[in-house]
């Protein structure tokens, strides 16, 4: 698939500073730009590559000012960043075809409801009185239990488990072996030192636009339901436990727990190998560094968090500079 410099700038609101009629088939890294190629800048420590950088087009900051000759062409944005995203996503709704396709060895149980073009993989499972949107792919070795709601423009990649009763929205992305409404992490201490599992009668509600990612798991409920918000996107490795509540529009690195009934805010930043801790809340805005501990509730909104326990980033590196004097 081609675009030409100047369709390119249309299609991102952009300006052509070089030549409108360069020509690019595939996308690059800028340090590993060749020619036929697209690539962007937008980290001023890539500088360097753009100079040497044989890739025909490159997508910039409105306000870069190169220092030294450049022969690719420039598209100009106003995000290098946002611009280079909005271009994958387009060129990837290019090269999707939407089609109706049942696996010979899948099975689809007769009272499922699918919509028009699913595509249902081979030795996928999609159980009774499931629902299944428009346009939605259900890869090979999938299963969907009984009475779950799946939405429009789905993409539920192989190996994926989905129990029944769970919930899903439209344009959710599902990468491969989550589970999504296993059973949470409850049991009850007998007097005899013995543990009783608490049976699990909720389910997972999963919000539109949420992208969930490899090996990932989000427990379903004791009662109620564990809610993933709209936009919100979940890294590979993570767990979300029972009756959990992940606000709108919220980004998780790999390898972070959240443990039952913690309630995130809308928009946070959660680093990799954060834990979060049961029954408490975390206000909007919050940003939590890598490898932090949460074990209290964070009243205050906006707030960039770091260490274990978890405490205001700037109170945090005065700590630390006092940590390493004491070492030496």
């Amino acid at each position: 698939m081609e675009f030409k410099a100047k369709e390119i700038a249309e299609l991102l609101g952009g300006t052509v500073d070089g030549n409108p009629e360069a020509v690019v088939s595939t996308f690059a890294r800028i340090e590993s730009g060749k020619p036929g190629a697209i690539c962007f800048f937008a980290n001023p420590k890539y500088e360097q590559y753009v100079y040497t950088c044989t890739a025909d087009i490159i997508i910039v900051n409105k306000s870069f000012e190169p220092k030294n000759a450049v022969s690719a062409t420039l598209i100009r944005v106003d995000d290098a960043y946002a611009a280079v995203a909005a271009l994958l996503d387009h060129y990837t709704a290019k090269k999707r075809s939407f089609r109706r396709y049942r696996g010979l060895r899948s099975r689809v149980r007769w009272s499922a409801k699918i919509g028009r073009k699913v595509y249902v993989g081979d030795f996928a499972y999609v159980g009774r009185n499931a629902r299944v949107g428009d346009y939605t792919k259900i890869y090979e070795h999938v299963y969907v239990g009984d009475d779950v709601k799946i939405g429009s423009n789905c993409i539920i990649y192989p190996g994926v488990r989905i129990y029944p009763g769970m919930v899903i929205g439209n344009n959710v992305i599902i990468h491969s072996n989550a589970v999504i409404g296993a059973d949470g992490f409850g049991f009850a201490p007998l007097e005899d030192g013995t543990w009783k599992k608490i049976e699990h009668t909720g389910n997972v509600i999963i919000e539109d636009d949420v992208e969930i990612g490899a090996n990932t798991c989000v427990d379903k409920s004791q009662m109620g339901s564990t809610v993933v918000g709209k936009g919100t996107k979940i890294d590979d490795l993570c767990m979300i436990a029972h009756n959990a509540e992940v606000g709108p529009d919220t980004v998780m690195a790999s390898l972070t727990g959240v443990a039952g009934s913690a309630k995130i805010g809308r928009h946070c930043i959660i680093g990799g190998q954060v834990g979060i801790a049961g029954h408490i809340t975390i206000a909007d805005n919050t940003t939590i560094g890598a490898q932090s501990g949460v074990m209290g509730k964070i009243k205050e909104e906006g707030q960039v968090l770091m260490g274990s326990p978890a405490f205001p980033l700037k109170q945090f590196l005065r700590s630390y500079a006092v940590f390493k004097k004491a070492g030496k």
